[in-house]
């Protein structure tokens, strides 16, 4: 097995350092929480959508603004599972 000469690992050590730290975020924990939110709204968006959300276009993009009434849409008509996903929404 050849290995990489040593300009070219160094080369590609260095862009990789340079790479994890632009992607680092840094996060509060209330917007961890709140693109947790958005993240199982959408799901739940897309999973219930022909139960729940007819009235509303399909490609709809989920924002934060709206959790709470995708939330109410999976309370009302979604069911057992879908009134467990609105509480987790709703945490």
């Amino acid at each position: 097995m050849k290995t990489a000469p040593n300009s070219v690992s160094a080369y590609l050590s260095e862009i990789g350092k340079r790479g994890g730290r632009k992607s680092r975020r840094h996060l509060s924990p209330e917007d961890a929480r709140n693109m947790v939110r958005i993240r199982e709204a959408r799901k739940a968006f897309r999973q219930f959508h022909a139960q729940c959300f007819w009235f509303m276009r399909e490609d709809m993009e989920v924002k934060l603004a709206d959790v709470p009434e995708i939330a109410r849409g999976l309370r009302l008509n979604g069911g057992r599972q879908g009134f467990i996903l609105a509480a987790k929404l709703c945490q």
